[in-house]
């Protein structure tokens, strides 16, 4: 890489860094180019995004985010894992790193908030926002259902009275 490359790759780094929530830093040494294309598939099916990084370009695009406190976890095979959501990132990772003993989690960082390893494992147990927004809409429409049952049933219950009184009229 040339000074300009340098110079774009830590730019970009920066604008990433400015959109996300969550920073979870990696070690990979020992995953397989197929173990490495698994884990990216997962993370982009979970909106997040896993890129192996340059310690020293990382460490000059940490400046000024708020994800500067991680950069002395920058030693070493890193790759980071960042999502906007701030628990796809953490559960992915943390799934993988469990069925593959290669992939070693470092820490983190939930904005400004410094996670160690415990912290990132903790985050991953967490339902993601789309599993919050799910059960929120479904304890929202749950009453409305049973308002709707409670209000049908007495009228049901006198069609059933109704059809018992005229089968027993015709009888």
């Amino acid at each position: 890489m040339d000074r300009t490359q340098k110079t774009e790759w830590v730019g970009s780094l920066q604008g990433t860094l400015g959109d996300v929530g969550l920073v979870v830093v990696t070690h990979y040494s020992g995953l397989t180019v197929a173990e490495m294309t698994d884990l990216r598939g997962k993370m982009r099916a979970a909106g997040a995004n896993f890129k192996v990084t340059k310690n020293r370009l990382t460490k000059l695009a940490l400046v000024g985010t708020e994800f500067e406190s991680i950069a002395d976890l920058f030693v070493g095979p890193t790759a980071i894992a960042v999502s906007r959501d701030p628990v796809a990132a953490a559960k992915v990772v943390a799934d993988y790193a469990k069925a593959n003993d290669k992939l070693k989690i470092l820490g983190g960082s939930l904005g400004s908030l410094r996670l160690d390893v415990n912290g990132v494992k903790a985050l991953a147990t967490l339902p993601s926002l789309d599993e919050l927004r799910a059960k929120l809409l479904g304890m929202l429409s749950t009453p409305a259902t049973r308002i709707a049952g409670v209000l049908q049933a007495p009228a049901g219950q006198l069609a059933r009275v109704l059809k018992a009184k005229a089968d027993k009229d015709a009888a």
